[in-house]
């Protein structure tokens, strides 16, 4: 039995209560991992509610809302949970450590020199090119999609085990609900999702729109509303913040365009199958799409820009539709009934559930062990 020590990391539970990508992605990964014989020892937070063989946590409750703060009054928190995982490290009985944790983690487990490390890269790799154009060599790494290893710093390369493409509880679920008219951008606010963009091409074509998800951890128009008028909140002024101020509010009308907030559980997963399709406009080169994998396994057809891990996930006129430009974006919305619902789900169910992924990480372990 392979003993894995799953460091999620101090910022949300596992899994989160709203949004919340990589913890979402271990709460997938951790049951069918222990299916298949795997240990788990989960560092996360205590308000964590995933079963494991073991968990650890430093704080009660997650610190997301902390990360807006200045650097210096939160740079103790991940190197707080990361010496909480050296020390178990220290007690013995961990064959591996599958790690989470943006830079933090495997600086500190480079350096600790314990058992192998496989650190998985969630994120865009640009993001801190000092560090990743001369990542530790005692670390090995995987990404999520190939996309985003073609793009990764040499360094990157030496130590890759290749991609493993996230998964989604949903794959297995079968959720269903009755087809509505409207279309939906599922995700945090932001302008690399290009909700704006969404916005007017379905202002444009007179098709309704809903947009769901978080501005910068604020759930709804209420939270938003205190930021905004409060000129010493933190998050005043937030790049997405503004974004949504600045770049989405001017189309939103309550009737054809229509920002819902956060949506979590069955009503989230119901906005989201009922869906005529799922608008993916982005605006950088996505490296995981979460959200893609989810609209595939409700039966909702993807339709987005060809960035990214995009092609990777949709098929091109058989799972939903990729656009080189926002014209021929707009162009294919008008077809989205062509795709086969049940054609979505399949592939969901071949590619992208929880026990696709496990294998594909065991595989992983063993080779890393080996």
């Amino acid at each position: 039995m392979i003993s894995v020590l799953m460091n999620a990391g101090p910022w949300l539970p596992v899994p989160p209560g709203g949004y919340g990508g990589i913890e979402n992605i271990v709460a997938t990964l951790v049951p069918p991992l222990r299916e298949r014989g795997v240990r788990v020892v989960l560092a996360t937070v205590a308000a964590s509610d995933l079963a494991a063989d073991e968990t650890l946590s430093v704080f009660d409750e997650g610190r997301f809302g902390e990360l807006q703060k200045p650097y210096n009054q939160v740079m103790g928190l991940a190197h707080a949970h990361q010496a909480m995982v050296v020390e178990r490290l220290r007690d013995g009985g961990i064959d591996l450590v599958h790690d989470h944790v943006e830079v933090v983690g495997p600086a500190v487990l480079s350096a600790f020199g314990g058992p192998p490390v496989l650190h998985t890269l969630h994120w865009d790799l640009r993001k801190h090119p000092a560090f990743y154009g001369r990542f530790p060599r005692g670390v090995a790494v995987n990404g999520v999609s190939r996309s985003q290893l073609d793009r990764a710093p040499a360094a990157l390369h030496r130590v890759s085990l290749g991609a493993v493409h996230l998964s989604t509880t949903l794959a297995d679920a079968d959720v269903r609900a009755a087809r509505g008219e409207h279309l939906v951008v599922m995700g945090r606010i932001c302008g690399l999702k290009g909700q704006h963009v969404a916005a007017r091409i379905c202002q444009k074509l007179d098709l309704p729109l809903i947009l769901a998800g978080p501005v910068s951890g604020l759930n709804d128009q209420a939270e938003l509303d205190a930021v905004t008028q409060d000129p010493e909140h933190p998050l005043n002024g937030h790049p997405d913040v503004r974004y949504h101020l600045d770049r989405v509010t001017a189309y939103l009308d309550g009737d054809l365009i229509r920002w819902v907030g956060s949506v979590g559980g069955q009503a989230r997963d119901e906005l989201y199958a009922s869906a005529r399709a799922a608008l993916f406009p982005l605006q950088w080169d996505e490296p995981g799409g979460t959200a893609v994998v989810e609209a595939l396994a409700l039966g909702v057809p993807p339709v987005g820009l060809r960035r990214g891990c995009l092609p990777e996930l949709v098929d091109h006129g058989r799972t939903g539709f990729l656009a080189d430009t926002e014209e021929e974006l707009a162009e294919l919305l008008l077809r989205v009934d062509e795709i086969d619902p049940e054609e979505c789900r399949r592939e969901a169910r071949l590619r992208f559930s929880p026990a696709v992924m496990a294998d594909h990480y065991v595989r992983l372990y063993t080779s890393l062990l080996a």
